[in-house]
């Protein structure tokens, strides 16, 4: 099923383009975009050729900060629709739920999640899809628009304990640390932002649940995809962010999705998927961002993607792209 997201995603591409010395509609152009799908934020646009132009506009630039330079002047009215309800809910955690909710109105590819850890919260963030889930830009703009969403609710001041990326570190990281702080961690297993527990549940003052109402019956009036409406999507989205942790089962899943591992198959056999297909989509989209990244090793990019054993990982590889991964990453490391 094709991914789309909000045109909003590329609303200050043209100003990041221009101070990288690209000419923005040019670029868009070759990835097959045309600059005025800007005039409307609320355009739904394909996700792999926004992936494609961040990219390339990195490439082409030199500068491989486009995408979390984007971020930078995000606002919360850059949601859209959704805004509003963001606005008025009660905590940062009900926000985030809101975006889980109806990130089908944002970005089909986004798979979000909240997961407590005594004091702390890790909120892990995915993007799924082959393109882009190994793209370093696509990433940071996410990343960098829900770090916005955290500064837009809790203020300016507000501080992650740390910001974590899959990828390498850049060569310089002046713009990471401008926008981030200092806590900025690469080649990490997971891509998110990690945060007090405390800051997640501090009371909004300008919260109005009267009009977090009104907002939220606005939304389910749209047209368009129901939240929870594709049930691959849902699994497809719940595995990126499970497979790294090792609770990508399919009990896991549906237990995560708030429904009996016999219902979610049956539902998936309704609508032409297996669990085992989409498990394999997973780790064939996910495999390349590891590999290229030397600072893995094979045995913890097996882990990473769910295997215990490295001889069960390089069989499922081999057969998958048919060469062993030890030789897939020597002939792509020396492109």
């Amino acid at each position: 099923m094709p991914a789309f997201v909000r045109s909003a995603a590329l609303g200050n591409y043209p100003e990041v383009a221009r101070r990288a010395g690209l000419d923005p509609g040019r670029m868009m152009r070759a990835a097959g975009l045309e600059p005025s799908v800007l005039s409307n934020p609320d355009l739904r646009i394909p996700t792999p050729a926004v992936v494609a132009l961040l990219e390339e506009s990195a490439r082409a630039s030199g500068c491989d900060t486009v995408g979390l330079q984007m971020a930078e002047s995000w606002r919360l009215s850059d949601f859209g629709a959704i805004s509003l309800m963001l606005t008025h809910q009660r905590t940062v955690r009900d926000a985030l739920a809101t975006t889980i909710r109806y990130r089908h109105l944002l970005n089909d590819s986004l798979s979000l999640s909240i997961e407590d850890a005594g004091s702390l919260v890790i909120v892990r963030e995915e993007l799924v899809g082959a393109s882009a889930a190994r793209s370093r830009q696509a990433i940071e703009l996410a990343i960098g628009v829900v770090f916005r969403m955290f500064r837009a609710l809790l203020g300016p001041q507000w501080k992650p304990r740390s910001v974590r990326f899959t990828h390498p570190a850049p060569a310089v990281l002046d713009v990471h640390r401008r926008i981030f702080g200092p806590a900025v961690e690469f080649n990490q297993a997971f891509n998110g932002i990690v945060c007090a527990a405390a800051d997640l549940d501090r009371p909004n003052p300008a919260a109005d649940p009267a009009m977090a109402g009104h907002a939220k019956r606005y939304l389910d009036s749209l047209p368009g995809t129901t939240p929870g409406a594709s049930i691959a999507q849902d699994v497809r989205r719940a595995i990126h962010i499970l497979l790294p942790q090792g609770q990508a089962s399919v009990e896991q899943i549906a237990q995560g999705l708030g429904i009996t591992t016999r219902t979610l198959q049956r539902q998936l056999d309704d609508s032409g998927e297996s669990y085992s297909a989409l498990l394999n989509e997973a780790r064939r989209d996910l495999v390349p961002r590891y590999l290229e990244n030397p600072a893995y090793s094979l045995t913890q990019v097996g882990e990473l993607l769910g295997y215990e054993f490295p001889s069960s990982f390089t069989r499922w590889f081999t057969k998958e792209f048919g060469v062993p991964p030890a030789r897939w990453r020597a002939e792509h490391s020396s492109r």
